[in-house]
């Protein structure tokens, strides 16, 4: 039987941690999926000029700090990526590679993904393009299977995938030292376009083009869009009213991925004002 969480909060920039610590502080139930620099956008920030109490302070600082209150409230962030999440009516499911997590609630604080979209991505999702290799590599046995991967931690996902798969391309966007079986081979070009007719078939690159079967995108987020089945999203926003809610029961969401300015104490006011809400949601459960 799978446990039960009050509220789920995918994101551990300062809208999910503002979430977070709100949340326990209400004494409810939270898990809060992350990664272990919090936010890639803070912990590189030089300086940040216009956070309340902190002037000029380096994302690295500020970073410290938000590990020290996560410390003080015995929050632990979960580094596991979320690539699913639906809604199941009165609770949510959250889908980590074999792993099944639930919630009552749920506050979603991805951030913004600043990789635009490959030129026929979102035409051949769900067609030979996806977001989860461990989840869909079995479709791909004896097939040919490209992984772009933005993180080391996509290699672990195509070493995977190259035991069931025919051949393997890997292209990483990233610079660095590739932890790759020797069976995959290794792509350095930029994507430019993913072509076929009802299903994919082929791969441009700006220096070359491969036939593959299947082609895995594997960034540090979901979009909200692939994320969420059925989330509204507005000029390529999660659209929320004051109060954080989305057009789904239950789903809030804080910070970047609602909208600008794309500012830390706006996300952190948004993570407050979504996890207070999400409480009442909750509250107004137990009352029926």
């Amino acid at each position: 039987m799978v446990d039960r969480y009050d509220i789920a909060i995918v994101g551990s920039g300062p809208a999910g941690i503002s979430a977070a610590i709100n949340a326990k502080i209400r004494n409810k139930n939270i898990i809060i999926f992350g990664s272990k620099n919090l936010s890639a956008k803070l912990y590189k920030a030089p300086k940040i000029n216009n956070y309340l109490g902190f002037p000029e302070i380096s994302g690295e600082i500020l970073k410290k700090e938000f590990e020290k209150h996560l410390d003080k409230m015995n929050i632990n962030i979960t580094y596991e990526r979320i690539n699913a999440v639906y809604s199941m009516g009165d609770y949510f499911t959250l889908m980590v590679n074999e792993k099944i997590y639930e919630s009552t609630a749920l506050i979603l604080a991805t951030g913004v993904e600043y990789t635009k979209s490959i030129k026929g991505e979102e035409e051949f999702l769900g067609k030979g393009v996806g977001y989860c290799a461990t989840c869909d590599a079995p479709l791909y046995k004896g097939k040919i299977v490209t992984i772009i991967g933005y993180n080391n931690e996509a290699e672990e996902d195509a070493n995977y995938v190259s035991e069931l798969a025919s051949k393997t391309y890997y292209i990483p966007m990233y610079k660095g030292e590739y932890k790759l079986k020797e069976k995959i081979e290794l792509l350095n070009g930029k994507p430019l376009e993913i072509k076929g007719n009802n299903f994919v078939s082929k791969l441009i690159l700006n220096n070359r083009e491969i036939e593959t079967d299947g082609i895995f995108i594997l960034k540090d987020s979901v979009p909200p869009g692939q994320l969420v089945p059925g989330l509204l999203i507005e000029n390529s926003h999660i659209k929320v009213n004051r109060n954080m809610e989305t057009n789904i029961k239950g789903c809030y969401a804080a910070g970047d991925c609602v909208g600008r300015p794309y500012q830390y104490m706006k996300a952190a006011g948004e993570g407050q004002v979504a996890a207070l809400n999400a409480v009442a949601y909750i509250d107004s459960l137990k009352k029926l």
